[in-house]
Formats: structure tokens, sequence, C-alpha cells
């Protein structure tokens, strides 16, 4: 779930705790983890307080985002696209071709919560009751075909001669290279993702990557219906 990157990711002396990581990972400090969970609360409270405030009682919404099976923030599932992306720009820090400094201080404005953090929050708020809310496992390329099953939505997609990271890499491209472009620099960003391309390939050579999609249905409350 896109949110605000939180504050308190650095010292007062300005030291930067999530060093050579852009996203919570097994090295984060709890600190870290701890900043992430508390600005996801916040952010998803207020998303909630708007929406309720614009609906009518009874009202129903359904919300369908990126979440996490396991109760630890750094688990592997919810974390691995970071941790990769992470990877590749050490790898071009190493080179010399971009600032360690630069990776440090840049943090992924994103969280992925578990079911049991987003109840939790729509019952702190109040405003919504919760219908259903479950967690679907799918797979990382979910929706693409490695080079070696072509298939005429990948040619008119671009991607009928790209591996299945290569694939992964070009979507995520898509998310995430304005944010990355304003950090890193525009002549930074092929490199990057040719190198994402491979990381994510020997991911895939290991394991067969999981995303967990949370898909939670709500109705607007009818005690709580005037703000």
């Amino acid at each position: 779930m896109r949110k605000q990157v939180p504050p308190g990711l650095c010292t007062k002396a300005g030291k930067h705790l999530n060093k050579g990581k852009i996203y919570i990972s097994k090295t984060s400090p709890p600190s870290v983890v701890k900043a992430y969970l508390s600005q996801f609360q916040k952010d998803f409270f207020a998303f909630l307080r708007s929406r309720a405030a614009e609906m009518v009682a009874g009202g129903r919404m359904l919300l369908s985002f990126m979440g996490r099976s396991s109760p630890d923030a750094a688990a592997e599932v919810g974390t691995h696209q970071w941790e990769l992306l992470a990877q590749a720009l050490m790898s071009m820090a190493l080179e010399g071709l971009i600032q360690e400094e630069k990776i440090d201080s840049f943090n992924a404005p994103y969280y992925s919560p578990s079911a049991e953090e987003v109840a939790n929050i729509v019952e702190e708020e109040g405003s919504f009751i919760i219908n259903h809310l479950q967690g679907f496992e799918i797979d990382w390329d979910e929706g693409s075909t490695s080079s070696d099953n072509n298939n005429d939505d990948n040619v008119v997609n671009g991607l009928e001669n790209l591996s299945r990271g290569g694939q992964v890499a070009k979507t995520v491209r898509a998310v995430v290279e304005t944010m990355l472009e304003s950090q890193f620099g525009r002549d930074m960003m092929d490199e990057l993702f040719r190198r994402y391309a491979q990381l994510v390939d020997r991911y895939f050579s290991k394991t067969r990557a999981k995303h967990i999609n949370l898909v939670l249905s709500v109705s607007r409350n009818t005690i709580n219906s005037c703000y």
C-alpha cells in the first residue's frame, strides 16, 4: 500500500538507520519497523476517516492491496521486491555509479500490512464494520509468460523477448521509476533495472516467488455516520 515515508528513519545527528536498504528488511533495526507501522496506521486511519465522510450509512467499500501473511514485517513475502532492488542499487554503488549515501537516505513510501494490522485500524477508526477480510497468495509474475511461451498479449505489451525477471522488472519499473529517478537520476534507470531483472531471474531459479493480496470488504457503520 502506498503511503508517506515515515519520520524517524535517521537519528538527530542525521545518521541513517536503514543503511543499504530502501524498505524493511531482516537487517533493519526495530525502530525502522516501528516507524513504518506507525506511519501506515496513521495513513490508513486518515484514509478510512475520509472515505467515511463520503459514504452514507450502510454503504459498502471494497479494497484490494498488497499485504503479507506473516506477523513479521520483515518476512520475505512482502519485502523481496524491495530487497532485490536494494541489491541492484548497492551493486551500482560498489562500482561508483551512484552514491551509497543516496541509497541509505532513500526509503520506499510503501507498507505491506498483515490482515490483523488492517483489522485493528478499521476497528480503532470505528466508521466501518468488516464484512470480509482475506489474503490471497499469487505468483509474483502472475499474468506474465516466459519468453519461450510467447503469446499475442506479450507481443502487444512488448514482453515477447523478455525473461520472467525482465517482465517483472518492466512492471516494477512502471510503478517506482519516477521516485527512483528523483533520487538517483534518470540516466541510471536503464542500468538499474537491467541488474534488477537479472537478480529477479536468479530469485525465480531458486524459489516460486509469491505475493499476498489482501481483500477487505467493509460497510459504513450506521452508529457513527456523522462527522
